[in-house]
Parts: C-alpha cells; sequence; structure tokens
C-alpha cells in the first residue's frame, strides 16, 4: 500500500473506525529548479523589504493581515496558533447526504481510506451502508493544522475523502452576469439534433492511458536525450523527513447498537420531561426560571 500521510479514525456516534489516508492523486508535471550558472548550485529565495529593496532577516518578519487599505493588524506567532482548531486525529461524521447534493465546484482533492488496526470490517459496514443508502457523510477533519469540510464516499471495494471547498469559498453564478440568450435560449430543433449527433459520433470510453501532457513528455525526452550526451550538472541538495502523527484507536463494532440506544434513550426523558412540564403550574414554573 502508499505510504499514509495521516491515520486516525472514522467517528460517528459511538463507533471509531481506524484508518489511513493515502494521496488518491500524485503531482508530475515538470520542475524547474533555480541553479546558479556559475557553480550549479541552488538557488532560494530571498525575503526582501518591497520598499528598501534590501533583504530582511528573518527575526524582523512579522505576520500581519490588511484590514484597510494599507493598514495592517500584526498577529503574534502565539496568537495565530490559539486559533488554530484542535487536531483529535478522526474524521468527525455530522450529517449524511444524498450523494448528488454536493455540488460540483466544491469538490476539491480526493484521498483514499484504508483500513488500519483490524478496522476492517467496520471499515465495510460504512461502505456497504453508504452504497446501499446512496449517502455520501459529510465530516471535518483537521490536518496540518487547518480544519477541512469533507465527504466521505464509498468507491467500488474502499472509500474515498473528499476534502471539500468551504461554501464561502465557492463563487455564485450571478457572478458571470449571464444573459438571457444563455439561460433561455431559444434553439431550433434542428441544431439540437445536429448537436446531439455530433456527441454520439465523438462518444468514446474512458481511456486514461491515452490521456497524457505532451509538454512533460517533450520536456523529459529532452532531458534524457541531454543526460545520455553528458550533459549534466551535480548539484548538491538536501532533504528532510517529516514526522507523521498516528492515533492510537479501537475498533468497537458493538457500539452501533450502543449509539442507536443512546438516541432512543435521549428522546424517551424529553417526552417525559414535556409531560411533566404540562403537569407544573405558571407560578412553579415562574419559580423554578427564576432561580435558573
Amino acid at each position: 500500500m502508499a505510504r499514509a500521510i495521516w491515520k486516525g479514525a472514522i467517528s460517528f456516534g459511538l463507533v471509531h473506525i481506524p484508518v489511513a489516508l493515502v494521496s488518491a492523486t500524485s503531482s508530475h508535471g515538470v520542475d524547474f529548479d533555480w541553479l546558479d550558472s556559475r557553480s550549479m548550485d541552488p538557488v532560494g529565495y530571498k525575503r526582501v523589504n518591497k520598499v528598501t529593496g534590501k533583504e530582511v532577516t528573518k527575526e524582523h518578519i512579522v505576520k500581519g493581515v490588511q484590514y484597510e487599505k494599507g493598514r495592517y493588524v500584526v498577529l503574534s506567532e502565539e496568537e495565530i496558533r490559539s486559533a488554530h482548531p484542535l487536531s483529535t486525529q478522526t474524521i468527525d461524521i455530522f450529517a449524511f447526504v444524498d450523494s448528488d447534493r454536493i455540488p460540483l465546484q466544491n469538490i476539491d482533492t480526493p484521498y483514499y481510506l484504508a483500513p488500519d488496526k483490524r478496522g476492517g470490517k467496520v471499515y465495510a459496514l460504512l461502505r456497504e451502508t453508504l452504497s446501499k443508502t446512496d449517502k455520501v457523510a459529510l465530516a471535518l477533519v483537521v490536518l496540518h493544522t487547518r480544519q477541512h469540510l469533507a465527504a466521505l464516499m464509498p468507491l467500488e471495494s474502499a472509500m474515498v475523502l473528499v476534502m471539500l471547498r468551504w461554501p464561502a469559498e465557492v463563487r455564485s453564478l450571478d457572478e458571470l452576469a449571464l444573459g438571457s440568450e444563455v439561460t433561455k435560449p431559444d434553439l431550433a430543433k434542428g441544431e439540437l439534433d445536429m448537436a446531439r449527433r455530433l456527441v454520439e459520433d465523438m462518444s468514446a470510453d474512458w481511456q486514461p492511458d491515452q490521456y497524457r501532457d505532451s509538454f512533460e513528455d517533450k520536456i523529459m525526452q529532452l532531458v534524457d536525450k541531454k543526460a545520455h550526451e553528458g550533459k549534466i550538472e551535480d548539484v548538491e541538495t538536501g532533504t528532510a523527513e517529516e514526522e507523521r502523527k498516528t492515533a492510537d484507536v479501537i475498533d468497537l463494532t458493538e457500539l452501533l447498537k450502543r449509539s442507536l440506544a443512546g438516541k432512543a434513550a435521549a428522546k424517551a426523558p424529553a417526552k417525559s420531561s414535556a409531560k411533566a412540564a404540562d403537569k407544573t403550574s405558571p407560578a412553579k414554573k415562574t419559580t423554578k426560571t427564576s432561580r435558573g
């Protein structure tokens, strides 16, 4: 299995499903590094004062948020840290919605979820339940100090966690200022029929092996050619391994029953309390309220 970038648990009710998060995508493209043409040393980025043009050392840099044009509020590192959400190492499900209710423009980055620490049976139970009900789970999860809105979805024999853009990050279609020619088009039947035939003639199966980035292919062919010709330079670089946090969680299938029982028990006292409240005189109700 590919290396997990996060370990924790799916949590809903009293149930915890141990899982490992694995990236569902990989970034290819061409990575052009800056090098000093005189020595072939790597070239980094300098912190430069945009007014004076002089380099600024790290100890003199603070973080500010623009409050008004040209006016900033400076925040300390401690203040920024205090605003970060608490990392619980859990994918906290808070609702289940129909799978077709999530707008396309809200979908961001997908991750595969694999069962971890003997969590396979409960993992399969949740996946099958989502598939049979045609639902997806909405959840909150904290990754790298940032809280994300996410959707947990079944995918064949596995599950995926799709990071969603917060609604405030998605612009409304109203910003396009679409005219009536687009929203209420006057299209002739012949035009629609010809367009439909063109779509049918060009219809094909999804063939991912045939879809390639031609720019990347050409650049890498050029790199291979020059490397074989001996046109290659030695560059010293360093690497650092990032530490990963893991969570020690327990697989408790039987908590499904306790979760359902807990919800039923919570409803029962509410009804009893309502009946008792009806029998209470207005004077007693007022006295209790004033004391509370």
